[in-house]
C-alpha cells in the first residue's frame, strides 16, 4: 500500500493540487473528525480506500469570497422597486409603528 499511496501523492503533486493522502475506510471512520479538521485547516486532500480499491476522496469545499465589489455590482444590477412598492412599504411600517400589541404576559 505504501508504493500505491507514494504514486497517487507523487501525481497529485504534479496535477498541481495538493498530494492525496492515502486512509483506509476504516480509519477514516475513526478519525474522520481529525480529517475534517486537516481538509479544512490545512486544505488537505484525502483518498479513501477499501480493500486497496479508491472508492472516495474527501476534499476541501471550493471556497467562494464575496467581495465588497460584488456586493455593489449586485445592487447596481437589480432592478428600482416602484414608486408604488416603496410607498406602501413605509405605509405598513407607519402602521406597525402606530399599533399597540398588548403584552400578553403583563397582568
Amino acid at each position: 500500500m505504501e508504493e500505491r499511496s507514494a504514486r497517487i501523492q507523487r501525481q497529485g503533486a504534479a496535477g498541481g493540487r495538493p498530494a492525496a493522502r492515502v486512509v483506509t475506510a476504516t480509519e477514516a471512520a475513526k478519525r474522520f473528525g481529525a480529517i475534517i479538521d486537516r481538509v479544512r485547516e490545512d486544505r488537505a486532500v484525502y483518498l479513501v480506500e477499501r480493500g486497496g480499491t479508491p472508492v472516495a476522496q474527501i476534499v476541501p469545499a471550493p471556497s467562494r469570497a464575496f467581495t465588497v465589489q460584488d456586493f455593489v455590482d449586485l445592487v447596481e444590477s437589480t432592478p428600482r422597486a416602484s414608486e408604488e412598492y416603496l410607498r406602501a412599504v413605509e405605509e405598513g411600517i407607519a402602521f406597525s409603528q402606530q399599533q399597540q400589541v398588548p403584552d400578553p404576559w403583563a397582568r
